[in-house]
């Protein structure tokens, strides 16, 4: 008898021990740091038809190998353009709540156009471009996934947001983070704003005096495979409807940058370089500010703005944009590796989504046959001033398009007497006669619109009454709202709205999911992981089978 109660003491104190290591392990599996990715501009697609091209298994097939992909992830919302995503990624919610209603906007209360990230009540740190660095998150309504982590761990997380584009580095990193680095083409410095800190680190000046950009502008851009393989699988490598950002005369590879040196440090951007120079800064951060160093967790949010330009001007099928995602794929790689050193291979966790895709450029599109058309906020302005002159009507009852967001002059209407529904009928009935127009949509009034409900609910979720347009006008498929050459994004079709998600790292369980996904279940998923509150204006849900 007294062996048995001996025994079963001994179990009891086994199954005690078993549960306290198992509650330890679970208290410690947390990683030590998130690192967030934006690329922008990238189609869900892009990793499928560019893997046969990539030299490595480490760089986007690291998440296809041994992580997670979400392969039918959709924006909810328009319009699909940079501010937007990136706000929606890292709050889990969609304009008409936290409020970031595009890149630029007008702002019916206050009566002015408003850039997404400006601040005139902040300074630049570290250029005299005092312009590009009065920016910070104060137009963003809601938190951030760095927002919650900080609260979750009274403030002692660090936060870091990095990219060439102030949007790119400013709203991921969120209301409280420790800071938020972006390019300065200027002075080919990168900046911040007194909303961070007052002086740059040390870091980041000894990077900034070392002036890489010229250094990178000495290579050149030369292909990274064969050249028959851009043959067989891109558009041709010079085409007339493909943009020339380097000079007229820069048609096709090699591209040539010495001309640049010391001069023009905005074309870095137009090149896979400008995803170095992210890497570059990411890498010290984390090394200087000693992120991922112990077991609170840190959020290091970078968004390469590279592929974007790039896609803008050469379009999804070019030589460029293939063999620039063949090099950030390298690079990637490579940053990886240096994750695993410094703060350890089962130690992070990695996300990579999109804030937007692309559009086919309308002269490819169009040379095989398919819908394609261009019809931009230029054209749209002086078609609207044509209709109201025709209807003897000012022009200036129309404050500002942007976006395919039309805005009323209300002050002007109500002085000349005009009623909304008699403008709305002007305007819808002359646009909705344009070839390139599906129908013009009056926001407030979106949920009754002879639209699928799907369509209906992306509009609803783009506007809100402070900072949208009266009228929301929806393009047919094909059509893009950019120039004669190159290509854009902003409109409601997947080739815009269909984004890649990708998970790896600490927590996270290898497979592919192919139910249906959105952009606003990102952060949801990233708080799930991390066991903190979901971003305040969160609408969206975890994915729990990415989830161990």
């Amino acid at each position: 008898m007294r062996l048995l109660t001996l025994a079963a003491i001994c179990l009891w104190t086994v199954t005690l021990q078993a549960q306290k290591t198992q509650n330890s392990n679970n208290s410690n599996a947390k990683p030590k740091l998130v690192v967030g990715i934006v690329v922008d501009q990238m189609r869900w697609d892009y990793v499928n038809k560019f893997k046969p091209f990539f030299k490595s298994q480490n760089g986007f097939m690291h998440f296809v190998n041994e992580g997670a992909t979400c392969d039918n992830t959709m924006i909810p919302y328009v319009p699909t353009v940079t501010a937007c995503g990136h706000t929606c990624a890292y709050t889990g919610s969609v304009p008409a709540i936290h409020g970031i209603v595009g890149n630029m906007w007008y702002d019916n209360v206050k009566q002015k156009q408003v850039y997404c990230v400006e601040d005139a009540s902040v300074q630049t740190v570290g250029s005299n471009n005092n312009a590009a660095g009065q920016m910070s998150p104060v137009n963003v309504w809601t938190t951030t996934i760095g927002d919650e982590l900080k609260l979750a761990t009274n403030f002692k997380s660090k936060v870091i947001g990095i990219s060439l584009k102030d949007r790119g580095a400013i709203i991921p990193a969120g209301h409280t983070a420790d800071a938020a680095y972006w390019y300065d083409s200027k002075s080919g410095n990168f900046i911040s704003s007194t909303y961070y800190a007052s002086t740059l680190p040390t870091w980041l000046t000894n990077y900034n005096n070392a002036h890489h950009v010229d250094s990178f502008y000495k290579k050149g851009w030369e292909l990274s495979l064969a050249k028959n393989i851009y043959e067989e699988n891109c558009d041709a490598d010079e085409n007339e409807y493909e943009s020339t950002p380097y000079g007229k005369e820069a048609k096709h590879f090699p591209y040539d940058f010495n001309n640049f040196i010391g001069k023009d440090y905005g074309k870095i951007a137009t090149t896979p370089y400008g995803n170095n120079l992210v890497v570059d800064i990411a890498k010290q951060a984390l090394l200087n500010e000693k992120l991922g160093a112990d077991n609170i967790t840190d959020l290091l949010a970078v968004s390469f703005s590279s592929p974007d330009y790039i896609g803008h001007s050469f379009g999804p099928n070019s030589w460029e944009t293939l063999d620039g995602y063949v090099k950030l794929d390298a690079l990637l790689a490579e940053f990886f590796s240096f994750l695993d050193k410094q703060v350890g291979k089962d130690n992070y966790t990695v996300f990579l989504t999109a804030d937007h895709a692309i559009a086919n450029i309308p002269g490819y599109a169009k040379k095989h046959q398919l819908p394609a058309d261009n019809y931009n906020d230029g054209n749209i302005k002086s078609d609207l001033t044509a209709c109201l002159t025709a209807n003897k009507m000012d022009p200036k009852l129309i404050s500002f398009v942007g976006e395919y967001n039309i805005y009323f002059n209300h002050s002007l209407m109500d002085s000349l007497h005009i009623s909304n529904e008699y403008l709305v009928n002007i305007v819808t009935n002359y646009l909705e006669k344009k070839p390139q127009v599906l129908q013009v949509v009056e926001n407030r009034k979106a949920t009754i619109a002879p639209l699928p409900q799907v369509v209906r609910e992306k509009i609803v979720s783009g506007y809100n009454a402070q900072r949208g347009g009266d009228l929301m006008l929806l393009t047919k498929s094909g059509v893009v709202d950019g120039a004669l050459t190159g290509t854009s994004h902003g409109v409601l079709y997947n080739y815009d709205a269909h984004i890649p998600f990708l998970l790896v790292g600490n927590g996270i369980k290898h497979g592919a999911i192919n139910t249906p996904t959105y952009m606003t279940d990102i952060a949801p998923t990233i708080a799930t992981l991390l066991g903190i509150q979901m971003p305040s204006g969160s609408i969206g849900k975890p994915i729990l089978e990415v989830l161990k």
